[in-house]
């Protein structure tokens, strides 16, 4: 078997903003198997500023990958613990080599193109304006749930545009989910988090930052909205603490990204623990290409899990994998009258 890396920038169609910056570029990875006449295909997704394997070796830990493709998967698994997102690259590809189609991976009635999964629509930080234009887009192409990123401009100005919303849908209608992406103080977040449930908020994402569990779990207990853990569970790798960070804060939902908590793996383990707490989740892209996508996507649908998950990102890129899944009117669906269009060198990324 022999195993090697493809390097693509993808680029943003245009700034997208969260509370820690704003984006125009982002880089990716390609594990390439190859075994005979079998091709596997997986994606390390590593988010700069966020992702625990945001480090200089990064991409010679990659090369060690290649070297060692003997080992096999599991234990090159194990021995990446601290590489969460080249780990979901690892297990990603073996699963595609073992198909005839690399990208039928969990093969469902998704993947074959005969339904398809409930998504929200992402609003993007950015001026009033751009906010109130991105959130009128999602409305007219269908979502009838809607995140928007919060903490970055005034709060107030916020508000405002939240209040836009429900003047024109009730929460019914429209299901309005924020993440503030840690960017409140603890000090001011519980009378934050009452401004916002004047407007039928769902649910909020990390509202302070992380290890911060004391705090977290006050405002779990005390918060008029309920709180979802998102990248409070970055880095928590055995069982044993991940029942405790649950145990501490008692959040009321888990949004699960598997390049940044050891891919399917990981998640699985995250679901297991959330389920003995009697704890909800979904699951959300952490910005991969359509190949990362598609390997959440199809892991997804398989779980069955009843709530709209965070997987409209595709379209976000001038350059992503042409691929077959497409967003419309809400779901994110498999079309089998398309094709994927991923080129196996590099003049092609």
């Amino acid at each position: 078997m022999k195993a090697r890396i493809l390097k693509h920038i993808l680029h943003f169609k245009q700034p997208s903003g969260t509370s820690r910056g704003v984006l125009h570029d982002k880089p990716t990875w390609f594990i390439i198997l190859e075994n005979e006449n079998s091709i596997g295909v997986g994606e390390c997704s590593m988010l700069k500023g966020l992702s625990l394997d945001d480090r200089p070796d990064y991409e010679q830990k990659l090369q060690w990958v290649c070297d060692n493709i003997y080992f096999g998967e599991q234990q090159l698994y194990a021995d990446l613990v601290d590489f969460p997102s080249i780990q979901f690259g690892v297990e990603t590809a073996f699963r595609s080599l073992k198909n005839q189609d690399p990208f039928q991976l969990f093969p469902s009635p998704f993947s074959k193109g005969q339904s398809s999964i409930p998504i929200n629509g992402l609003v993007w930080m950015g001026s009033k304006e751009f906010m109130r234009q991105q959130i009128v887009d999602k409305i007219e192409n269908g979502f009838d749930c809607i995140k928007l990123k919060i903490g970055a401009i005034d709060f107030e100005t916020e508000c405002l545009l939240l209040q836009s919303i429900r003047k024109n849908f009730s929460a019914a209608e429209i299901e309005i989910r924020v993440d503030a992406n840690g960017a409140f103080a603890p000090s001011e977040a519980l009378e934050k988090l009452k401004r916002l449930s004047d407007f039928n908020i769902h649910s909020i994402e990390q509202p302070i930052a992380v290890n911060q569990w004391d705090a977290m779990a006050g405002l779990c207990e005390q918060s008029p909205i309920d709180i979802a853990l998102d990248e409070e569970l970055i880095g928590v790798f055995s069982d044993s603490k991940r029942m405790k960070l649950l145990d501490t804060i008692r959040p009321h939902y888990l949004i699960l990204k598997p390049s940044l908590i050891g891919g399917w793996q990981g998640s699985e383990s995250w679901i297991d623990a959330a389920q003995q707490c009697k704890i909800s989740w979904w699951a959300t892209s952490a910005l991969e290409s359509n190949i990362g996508l598609n390997a959440i996507a199809q892991w997804v649908f398989i779980k069955q899990n009843p709530l709209k998950q965070g997987l409209g990102t595709g379209a976000l890129y001038t350059n992503n994998i042409e691929a077959p899944l497409e967003v419309q009117k809400g779901f994110l669906s498999y079309n089998q009258q398309s094709s994927w269009d991923f080129k196996l060198n590099e003049s092609c990324l």
